[in-house]
């Protein structure tokens, strides 16, 4: 690409994750700038000028600013043509997973992070778990006799679904109850470039230069 991306980021976020795996899986390069949640960098004024929602990621390219793990992974597919899918339908179609992903999956971010960073009222995990699950078993439903969830091909669907549910086991998922889901995963961490959130995302700022095959 002419212009280097930039994306804003922390290796404890799978928000941060969905966008740093789609660049490795393309074998693009671009910077990484920390963004220390457990400090509060995200609510600095330095950073709000950049995503004033004060959330991780967000990515700079073009002269343009643009956050949401979700419209991140849109905006990647569009200029690089690559996980958008084969066919019009399909490329819609991955787009739908993805709105759904960001009200159904998050269910199973949101177990975790009360699980691991702020522990909440069992009624909370009460309400939360069940819709996580719910999320979980649709997602293995949907893979039945299917490799990708859209088409023949991984798509941004895979990305952002699997990006969301990647730290299930933090909150007491373990993905062997769900076998389409197991098998999935084993897909994606087959893919040249694939690697899990820890391994991946940078914990200082660093220029990322594209894995060799």
């Amino acid at each position: 690409m002419a212009e280097r991306l930039t994306l804003h980021g922390s290796f404890t976020s799978s928000s941060s994750y969905k966008p740093m795996l789609f660049l490795a899986l393309a074998r693009l390069p671009f910077s990484f700038r920390t963004v220390n949640l457990k400090l509060g960098a995200q609510k600095q004024p330095d950073y709000l000028a950049v995503n004033r929602y004060g959330q991780v990621p967000a990515l700079r390219h073009r002269g343009l600013t643009i956050v949401q793990s979700n419209v991140i992974l849109d905006y990647l597919a569009r200029v690089t043509g690559q996980f958008e899918g084969a066919t019009e339908q399909d490329r819609w179609t991955a787009r739908e997973w993805l709105s759904w992903e960001a009200d159904a999956i998050t269910n199973v971010a949101k177990v975790r992070h009360y699980s691991r960073f702020r522990a909440v009222d069992p009624a909370v995990m009460d309400y939360f778990r069940p819709l996580a699950e719910a999320a979980l078993a649709r997602v293995d439903e949907a893979l039945a006799g299917r490799d990708w969830l859209v088409g023949e091909t991984p798509s941004i669907a895979d990305i952002g679904c699997w990006g969301r549910m990647v730290f299930m086991a933090e909150g007491g998922f373990e993905i062997g109850r769900w076998p389409n889901l197991l098998g999935w995963s084993r897909r994606l961490a087959a893919l040249p470039g694939f690697a899990l959130p820890y391994d991946l995302i940078p914990k200082k700022d660093t220029e990322v230069e594209p894995a060799t095959a």
